[in-house]
């Protein structure tokens, strides 16, 4: 089976004296991205979705975590506003993660692309659970409360969830043959929704647990739900985990071998074992001989974006994720309009059983929200986006979007006078959920990890999530204080017409991307492959102590 799937391989090393070096080298660099670009759907591959997906199942239950700890963190700190958390805290401890996911991306992008995929990946991994676990052990002090202490970890954790959208995306997309990256690059982004779905069954497994203590408490500060978002933000540690040792043990992914470390022998090699048995091996005491490529250089990244039809693209990306985020964020805002109207808003009884009511009110809401529009949207994504293109779903739910938006905008007042008329505000909202995954919540992250050239791709993908979540940051801060102007969500009307406006221009912003279905990674790097390498190099070097040439 080796011998089957390294042939085209085995034929291009066997070199031709009488054609230029840079010739034979392309033409082995060719034959050996085809191996990839053309294997078959291997075990191999589920390995890697699995092991990515794992991340972002991860970070899916953090980032919405917070969303009903904050309620639990309200009765037992938030005594001074009326066993709430003030806006100014439950502001911090919700944003403190995105702001965290922007530097994370921003800094593991242009990591993964400085010293390799396989280096960095499980490190974000490794920031991530020693955040979780840092905040389920936090506490107060006279120099600094237990909310400030928790807003750093959870930025500290942020850092770590940032890194892990450029690294997960650039691994599944280099791994992939190209007639299901679309779906590998869904199927990984998909366990976010199982992520968001797992974090409130958890608290309502955790509120069932702690049902007659909660009820039988006689403290003042409510101690027994300080057990329970402990319990519900450390639990985010055990996926992290148990994902960690496979991601520290994927192999470095063949485009990365080949066109940055510049080593076609080793991405060769690699490129044999992965595909036969899962698995690549690194002799440390083999002659690397490195040939000559363009290399990830200031100057070269300058000259590369300031061409128009790479500079567009880059644009696309980053601009689709900023307007998208807007929304997929400030969504959010409508979310106690909604449970209340499903029967799951805040509760009538007093006392302790308010207190039950209210925590198991909003885990059973925020499950049914979760399972009538999140998750659907990405599975109905995951079965189109290799037979459409990411292009026509990303226009398509941008133009479905805009539509919803407005009419949940300019009809809000109607959609909202009546409980009749609230359940069709209802449907326009799991709706709305439902095409921003099945539209550019999911394609936002695909083509980013497809359109850039390998030694730019991963530092490009953050450029863009990182945009994504600027626009989580203005959504939270801004919009979050808009709302109440003229008085208590009088101004949700007008923010829903403002998210119809950023996804109008997230419909111009999709014709600046390519498609990318169905084309070679290389073929959408905008670069002529014939002679992208110049011969191998002149100059020796010198790793572990020995020479190499």
């Amino acid at each position: 089976m080796a011998s089957e799937k390294g042939s085209s391989v085995a034929s291009a090393d066997n070199i031709n004296h009488n054609k230029p070096a840079n010739h034979v080298l392309d033409e082995r660099r060719r034959a050996a991205l085809a191996e990839v670009d053309n294997a078959k759907f291997s075990w191999f591959h589920v390995k890697v979705c699995c092991v990515a997906g794992a991340g972002f199942f991860t970070d899916a239950y953090d980032i919405f975590a917070i969303n009903i700890a904050s309620r639990m963190l309200g009765y037992v700190y938030g005594h001074a506003t009326g066993q709430t958390l003030n806006t100014n805290q439950d502001l911090g401890v919700k944003v403190a993660t995105p702001i965290g996911n922007l530097f994370g991306q921003l800094f593991f992008g242009w990591l993964a692309d400085a010293v390799g995929r396989k280096k960095m990946y499980g490190f974000e991994l490794m920031i991530i659970i020693i955040g979780s676990f840092a905040q389920a052990l936090s506490g107060s002090a006279p120099a600094v409360g237990i909310i400030g202490v928790l807003v750093v970890w959870r930025f500290i954790m942020g850092v770590g969830i940032g890194g892990d959208y450029p690294l997960s995306a650039v691994i599944s997309s280099e791994f992939s043959s190209t007639r299901i990256r679309g779906r590998l690059m869904n199927a990984v982004f998909a366990f976010q929704g199982w992520g968001q779905f797992t974090a409130a069954l958890v608290a309502l497994i955790v509120t069932a647990a702690y049902k007659n203590s909660i009820l039988n408490d006689t403290t003042a500060n409510h101690a027994p739900v300080d057990f329970m978002w402990r319990i519900l933000i450390g639990l985010g540690c055990v996926p992290g985990c148990i994902a960690l040792y496979f991601r520290l043990t994927i192999p470095e992914t063949p485009r990365f071998t080949m066109d940055i470390e510049r080593n076609i022998q080793q991405a060769s090699k690699d490129i044999e074992g992965i595909l036969t048995v899962g698995k690549s091996n690194v002799d440390p005491d083999a002659v690397v001989q490195r040939v000559e490529a363009p290399r990830a250089t200031l100057a070269d990244f300058i000259a590369y974006f300031s061409r128009w039809e790479n500079l567009k693209v880059l644009i696309g990306t980053s601009w689709s994720w900023f307007a998208l985020d807007i929304a997929f964020y400030g969504l959010g805002l409508n979310s106690s309009i909604i449970l209340e109207t499903i029967g799951f808003g805040n509760a009538t009884s007093k006392g302790n059983q308010a207190v039950y009511d209210n925590l198991h009110n909003i885990c059973v809401g925020n499950l049914i929200l979760s399972v009538a529009g999140l998750i659907p949207g990405y599975w109905v994504s995951f079965l189109f986006i290799d037979s459409w293109g990411r292009k026509p779903i990303q226009l398509m739910g941008f133009s479905m979007l805009t539509i919803i938006f407005i009419c949940m905008g300019f009809g809000y007042d109607k959609l909202t006078a009546s409980n009749s008329a609230k359940g069709a505000f209802v449907f326009l909202y799991c709706l709305a959920n439902f095409f921003q995954n099945f539209g550019p919540n999911t394609t936002t992250f695909v083509v980013p990890g497809e359109a850039f050239p390998t030694r730019y791709r991963s530092t490009a993908h953050g450029i863009s999530a990182a945009s994504g979540k600027l626009g989580a940051i203005v959504a939270q801060v801004g919009f979050a204080r808009l709302k109440d102007i003229g008085g208590p969500n009088r101004f949700v009307q007008h923010i829903l017409e403002i998210f119809a406006f950023f996804m109008l221009t997230g419909i111009f912003s999709t014709l600046l991307i390519p498609e990318t279905k169905g084309r070679s990674l290389e073929d959408l790097s905008n670069e002529d492959q014939d002679g992208f390498l110049k011969g191998p190099t002149r100059t020796a070097e010198v790793r572990d102590g020995m020479i190499v040439q």
